[in-house]
């Protein structure tokens, strides 16, 4: 053999050996970058799983939250409605002389009766004087006090409305 053939004989066997080992570090590269996409995946798959669970967990407060304002907008509507109707019932027995208001007057310091104004355990003022009102301004009286309480049971429906929603 001469040189020459040793030679090439010997860059055949560089290049067949460098092709191998190419070819196994190509097969050895896919195979550790199949794993890495499959971990990938695993992760991007538990990643979207906890999400998903997170949106639906996220959801459920959000539909729990509308239920419970559904029922205080229910039970506040009612509570409304009963104080309307009470109200209602009330001026229609001042209209009819039904009922009829009247104020307890401040004692005249003029007069010899010291009684004491305060209600007895019977609930009975004695010897307290009493002036009954006009049903006109006692109408006026029960229309105020019921503006008082119907803007009370809004309050309290807006105090709730805001207690559920930042819970």
């Amino acid at each position: 053999m001469t040189p020459g053939q040793i030679l090439a004989a010997i860059l055949l066997a560089l290049a067949i050996g460098f092709g191998g080992a190419w070819k196994i570090q190509d097969w050895r590269m896919g195979e550790r970058l199949a794993v890495q996409a499959g971990l990938h995946q695993a992760d991007l798959t538990a990643i979207s799983n906890a999400a998903e669970a997170q949106a639906r967990t996220e959801q459920d407060k959000r539909l729990a939250t509308e239920q419970k304002l559904a029922i205080q907008d229910q039970q506040h509507t009612k509570e409304l409605s009963d104080a309307q109707r009470n109200q209602a019932r009330l001026r229609d027995r001042l209209a009819t002389s039904d009922l009829r208001l009247s104020v307890l007057l401040a004692e005249d310091p003029a007069s010899s009766c010291n009684v004491s104004a305060a209600p007895g355990a019977a609930g009975v003022v004695h010897a307290a004087r009493r002036a009954q009102l006009d049903p006109a301004h006692a109408q006026r009286i029960v229309a105020i006090t019921g503006d008082g309480d119907q803007g009370l049971i809004a309050l309290r429906a807006c105090q709730a409305y805001v207690l559920t929603i930042t819970r």
